[in-house]
């Protein structure tokens, strides 16, 4: 009789743990994602997204996710802006839509991040009802006067904004965690909640795709590596 020793059901049950969770990038080329290709390449194994004097873009564009559209998950992902960057915002669309495929404009959800020292893990919704929760903020969100004019009502504190600020680290790598469930929305970076949110309009998305972000403005780079996505 055969038995199965310690050490290989501990085995099993780390491969079960990460039986969800996929890996969205290979640390080898952009296989599984679509973008501009002016704008996007993987250097030194990660996502790099690069706008310069010669080369800007006119507008935000995104290097969008092709495999399907995510509902209730968690995604964590590394990024980091280059070092000595004095400008760059960036951030991740979760639950969103492609809405210009030519020019690969999104609109939704953003987990936002920037070189600067106010925006960095607010809850931005891109080219629909902007800025849905600040730093800090736990917010609950309900229908207003207009589709794109939400009632939003900060409720708590979600976290400390200095002490998320502080943990921020400029030129090197940070962990950035996105949950989603039903609307219920959250965001971490390097391990402090940023945002607390619960969204109880008919505008909140509950399911669409995942693209990273490359904004318009002074030229800038921004990498992506270690991107999991774990769906429930």
């Amino acid at each position: 009789m055969k038995f199965i020793t310690t050490s290989a059901l501990a085995l099993l049950a780390c491969s079960l743990a990460f039986a969800g969770e996929k890996q969205l990038f290979n640390g080898k080329d952009l296989s599984g994602w679509e973008g501009h290709a002016d704008f996007w390449s993987v250097e030194d194994g990660a996502i790099t997204g690069r706008t310069t004097k010669e080369k800007p873009t006119a507008g935000n564009t995104f290097l969008v996710w092709k495999d399907g559209e995510v509902g209730d998950f968690e995604l964590t992902f590394r990024y980091k802006f280059a070092a000595g960057s004095t400008s760059g915002n960036s951030g991740v669309q979760y639950r969103s839509k492609l809405v210009d495929p030519a020019k690969f404009v999104v609109s939704g959800y953003q987990a936002d991040f920037e070189v600067g020292s106010k925006y960095s893990g607010i809850l931005y919704e891109e080219k629909a009802r902007g800025i849905l929760a600040l730093r800090g903020q736990a917010v609950k969100i309900t229908t207003g006067a207009a589709p794109n004019k939400p009632k939003i009502e900060v409720t708590g504190e979600a976290g400390k904004s200095d002490e998320i600020q502080a943990s921020i680290k400029l030129g090197e790598w940070n962990e950035y965690r996105i949950v989603a469930k039903g609307g219920h929305l959250q965001h971490f970076i390097n391990g402090h909640k940023t945002v607390d949110v619960m969204d109880e309009t008919a505008e909140g998305a509950k399911k669409g795709i995942l693209a990273l972000q490359l904004h318009a403005g002074p030229p800038m780079q921004v990498q992506f590596k270690d991107i999991v996505v774990k769906e429930d």
